[in-house]
């Protein structure tokens, strides 16, 4: 007789228009504005979001103008707020603006006078990688992921005049949360066990009433049920697709639904609740598993290791993982502020190593392989390029690298306008797996 009990792992994403991601979105647009004219701006953005107000805050060091009102009004544009009745619309909105100077005592540390690049704060990073999708993101937080952005691709693709599209009533804010069921010796996913949808929407219509021939609006059941309908069948059915027939066959008649579990969810985004950059750091990561430093992501540029370590680290995992060095892997490093050279380099194998080496041996070459002074990093993965807009929904990890070309405006004289290839998700590309096979004697 089998014992043994399996155990459940939840993670959660959010939409493009969650609060706190318009938050982060903004502080990035920002970010990317100034890389785009000048490559060595130094910009710590912080964004609030509320109810027809945008507050953004913290220190830049750049000779580039930006029309921040502008860069803030398109972003909140391409998320979809653009209708007044969601109490928080690009047009409308204020726009508070306290950026200013980076302080001369932080500066002096980062491009120091020896001409190394300084660590932009003292604090630990971390990257994680596992084998549970092809993409070496646990299959918690990918699986939300993949909803949430199937989800935006839905009501970005949606026509007004569409009365079939499908979901055609969806607004921006959205959850999904994802609870996968794992075997207790093998720690691999054998169900798909709960999914969890909220998606903010319009206020429901019945057709034409008989008697008078006027439109009625639809009871909350009405709503519920239509919802949870569609989120059935079209948005899990198309994030499930992206996996293999292994991964679908996870989810099931056992798998539990929840759909906007609260019930009527008309008021959201920034109408319904404050946004701040840097609130979904796990969201951002790996859901939960491995591990997290602390520091957020967003509207940093990468000579902040919070941001340019952290994609260090998963690049590392990523490779090692994809290497068969291990079935999952941890990476920590470590800085002090000014210092160019980590205080620490560590790796956790989980006791999932296939190399004949302790995890401190592992972590020994792979320090060697990978320097992680600020400059070799944003060097490695082309970091001081405008790429983060794009990382802002969706995750940091597990995102598939690209090529784009993005399209700037500056008022500055001669630069009206600048199209700058760039290449998007550096820290995804699975371009050392040869070199780490042949370090470790892998054939």
């Amino acid at each position: 007789m089998n014992n043994k009990k399996n155990y459940l792992f939840t993670s959660e994403s959010v939409s493009e228009g969650h609060p706190d991601k318009v938050a982060d979105r903004i502080s990035d647009a920002i970010l990317d504005q100034f890389l785009a004219f000048q490559d060595n701006s130094r910009v710590a953005c912080e964004t609030m979001v509320t109810t027809g107000q945008v507050m953004i805050a913290g220190e830049v060091n750049s000779e580039v103008y930006v029309n921040l009102n502008k860069v803030v009004r398109d972003t909140i544009s391409n998320i979809g707020y653009t209708q007044s009745d969601l109490g928080f619309e690009a047009k409308s909105c204020g726009v508070l603006n306290a950026l200013h100077n980076q302080s001369g005592d932080i500066s002096q540390g980062v491009d120091r006078a020896d001409g190394e690049l300084g660590a932009g704060d003292q604090g630990m990073m971390f990257g994680y990688a596992c084998n549970e999708t092809p993409n070496r993101m646990p299959l918690t937080i990918d699986l939300a992921h993949k909803l949430m952005l199937n989800l935006a691709k839905i009501r970005h693709d949606h026509k007004a005049d569409d009365a079939n599209a499908p979901m055609p009533y969806l607004r921006p804010d959205a959850k999904a949360q994802v609870t996968v069921e794992y075997d207790s010796e093998t720690h691999k996913p054998v169900h798909i066990d709960t999914i969890v949808v909220s998606t903010q929407h319009d206020e429901f219509v019945l057709p034409a009433d008989a008697n008078n021939n006027e439109q009625v609006k639809a009871t909350e059941q009405q709503m519920q049920e239509r919802i949870k309908r569609d989120v059935q069948d079209v948005l899990i059915p198309m994030a499930l697709a992206e996996y293999g027939e292994e991964v679908r066959n996870l989810y099931d008649q056992r798998t539990k639904l929840w759909v906007n579990p609260t019930g009527k969810f008309v008021t959201g985004g920034p109408n319904g609740d404050t946004g701040l950059t840097g609130r979904k750091i796990i969201v951002d990561t790996y859901g939960g598993r491995g591990a997290h430093g602390g520091g957020a992501f967003s509207g940093k540029d990468p000579s902040k290791v919070d941001r340019s370590a952290a994609y260090a680290c998963r690049h590392i995992a990523r490779n090692a993982v994809a290497a068969g060095i291990a079935d999952e892997m941890l990476v920590q490093v470590a800085y002090a502020i000014g210092l160019a050279e980590p205080v620490s380099f560590y790796v956790n194998t989980y006791g999932t190593s296939h190399v004949d080496k302790s995890d401190a041996k592992i972590a020994e070459i792979l320090k060697e392989l990978f320097p992680m002074k600020p400059a070799e990093i944003i060097d490695r993965l082309k970091l001081l390029s405008p790429i983060y807009e794009e990382t802002a929904a969706g995750g940091h990890m597990g995102r598939t690298p690209m090529k784009v070309t993005k399209r700037f405006v500056s008022t500055l004289p001669g630069h009206a306008v600048k199209q700058v290839e760039v290449e998007l998700f550096t820290w995804e590309k699975e371009d050392k797996v040869d070199v780490l096979r042949a370090a470790f004697g892998l054939s």
